[in-house]
């Protein structure tokens, strides 16, 4: 990574503002974490710049309050939790710049940590508002992004404190640029890539640029019945765009070209209305009655998509193969993510619902790296500059 780190920066004694992304998922009902993930992830950023007797001011974002306050969306119950990680006291302010944050800055003593309210709440946040990224940055000596999740966005919080900072990266910063980029940049060939999800026009990109780099190409989700329906199989009422069809034949084509071994469904788990509790039937994908829909990839598909894998070094996986939240629909993600789990290739699970998938399975510690960011993973693996990243310092 040509980013410089919390390890090229003298952090020692001095304020720094942490940009984390604690957007964690919490029960409506009762307040609760649901998953505390992206907190603990943050944790040896923290704990080193609490080594370095740094002053530890963090923000972060929660849900989508649109520059408003809401309620539901306050950080108190994340100051809470990551508070009992840390076995101290983290006080949460009840604002992002005003009163409360000043008050909240101050009291804090060298090695303390802190909590701005959800940056969010602020209306300047996502427009990059140059006034309240000075306001940000007047609590620091030094800004750090530790939120990759957020990094492909250019808020107040993310790019535009660093005009006014020393900008540098967090652990969890350089670990996701590193592997993600090792993907992108220099994959130990044979290089494979699983893209799942519901629409094509989401990953087209993706799909585009890895085509360059990879030797499998294993399409799932939703997009495989746009692949399906573009080679003039009729998938009835799965889902399909239409608009994306010559996309689709352009995708297969260019796979062809460059000797890229493309994986579609053969068969798949059809039902007869998208719910839970709607009826399952495993046929193969020439064989999908009127009506029904493609909810997943089917037994002979996964295994020859696991075959297909055999020998790769590198695998880079985005978007699930189907509905993976319903059991009936869950067996192709299960079963790939499984073989993958004890496969001999480095393994990157790229954001987003994959990772639901693994951590839900209990196997999220047998991937070489589980990124927390969906959309910034997506956009990184297309190849984009993400602004958090390009606003720190270069080493």
């Amino acid at each position: 990574m040509n980013k410089k780190t919390i390890r090229d920066i003298d952090v020692k004694d001095k304020r720094v503002l942490v940009r984390v992304d604690f957007n964690v998922p919490i029960d409506n009902a009762t307040g609760d974490i649901i998953d505390d993930t992206r907190i603990t992830a943050a944790l040896p950023t923290i704990a080193y710049l609490r080594e370095q007797n740094a002053t530890v001011i963090l923000v972060s974002h929660l849900g989508r309050p649109d520059g408003k306050v809401v309620e539901s969306a306050r950080l108190a119950p994340v100051a809470g939790r990551l508070g009992d990680l840390l076995g101290m006291e983290v006080p949460c302010a009840s604002d992002v710049v005003g009163a409360s944050a000043q008050a909240t800055v101050a009291s804090l003593q060298a090695g303390g940590v802190g909590m701005l309210e959800n940056v969010r709440f602020e209306p300047g946040e996502e427009k990059n508002d140059p006034a309240l990224a000075k306001k940000l940055a007047s609590f620091a000596d030094v800004f750090v992004n530790d939120a990759f999740g957020t990094a492909h966005r250019a808020h107040a919080s993310t790019a535009g404190v660093a005009d006014h900072l020393p900008a540098v990266a967090g652990f969890l910063m350089e670990k996701e640029i590193d592997y993600l980029g090792r993907v992108v940049e220099d994959p130990e060939p044979p290089v494979a890539a699983i893209i799942g999800g519901a629409k094509i026009s989401s990953k087209i990109a993706v799909l585009q640029h890895l085509l360059s780099k990879v030797s499998v190409l294993l399409i799932g989700g939703g997009m495989a019945s746009t692949f399906l329906k573009a080679q003039g199989v009729d998938v009835g009422a799965s889902l399909v765009e239409d608009d994306q069809l010559d996309t689709a034949r352009d995708v297969i084509a260019e796979a062809a070209r460059r000797g890229v071994t493309l994986g579609l469904p053969v068969d798949a788990v059809v039902a007869d209305k998208f719910a839970e509790d709607a009826e399952a039937r495993i046929l193969n994908v020439t064989a999908v009655p009127d009506g029904w829909m493609i909810l997943d990839v089917g037994p002979n598909t996964a295994s020859d998509y696991i075959a297909k894998l055999v020998g790769v070094r590198t695998v880079v996986w985005n978007g699930p193969l189907g509905v993976f939240e319903w059991k009936a629909f869950a067996g192709g993600s299960r079963a790939l993510a499984t073989a993958l789990a004890t496969s001999q290739a480095t393994v990157v699970i790229g954001g987003g619902e994959t990772v639901a998938l693994v951590q839900g399975m209990g196997i999220a510690d047998k991937f070489a790296h589980v990124s927390t960011g969906g959309g910034a993973s997506l956009e990184f693996l297309e190849g984009r500059v993400l602004p958090g990243v390009a606003a720190l310092l270069d080493k």
